[in-house]
């Protein structure tokens, strides 16, 4: 099955067990797909001028300018994957600042007359991968966020999280983590053979 996979890539250790992770779910989709580094990105800093610039372009529906890059390949991709470690109780800020900028009304989503928003992206899936030292890792401090934003804001109704959990704990064995993280996305790929 051919689709378009975007893989937005929050990891930034060389050695990241996210990355790992998040590759072994890659290569089960197969096919290729369009990374997106986030540590490779200066994003711009959230002013006064920058919005306003940002509200001028969307009052004129200027949808094409290169402000808009991020947003417009995430609302075109079908599949979305996010790798993203679990750090000081949340994901790197570089994902929140990506997701500040794809949010945008007229690309990513849009407004009913009732001020309800209505998802204008083409995935049917946002497939979340993150890797914590620790075990405790409540969703609303990372992935509820995103899963909130996902189907709320996009339109992106199937959201689920791949985790490998305990992974600094004394003792812990790190392989056979991973092991079983990776063993249980054979669940989630067969749904997407569907």
């Amino acid at each position: 099955m051919n689709h378009s996979i975007l893989f937005v890539n929050a990891c930034v250790r060389k050695e990241s067990r996210t990355r790992l992770l998040a590759g072994k779910l890659l290569s089960g989709l197969g096919g290729t797909f369009e990374e997106v580094r986030l540590e490779e990105i200066h994003f711009p800093a959230i002013s006064g001028e920058f919005l306003s610039m940002r509200d001028q372009l969307l009052s004129e529906g200027q949808f094409q300018n290169p402000m808009f890059d991020l947003a417009r390949q995430f609302a075109e991709a079908e599949t979305v994957v996010i790798a993203a470690p679990y750090w000081d109780l949340s994901f790197p800020s570089m994902l929140k600042q990506y997701f500040e900028q794809i949010s945008v009304v007229g690309i990513t989503f849009r407004y009913t007359e009732e001020g309800v928003p209505v998802g204008l992206c083409r995935a049917k899936r946002l497939l979340y991968v993150t890797t914590a030292g620790g075990c405790f890792v409540p969703e609303e401090y990372g992935f509820g966020y995103i899963r909130a934003l996902a189907q709320n804001f996009y339109g992106i109704r199937d959201v689920r999280k791949i985790a490998a959990v305990g992974l600094d704990i004394d003792g812990a064995d790190v392989d056979a983590i991973l092991k079983t993280a990776g063993d249980n996305l054979a669940d989630i790929l067969s749904d997407s053979a569907d």
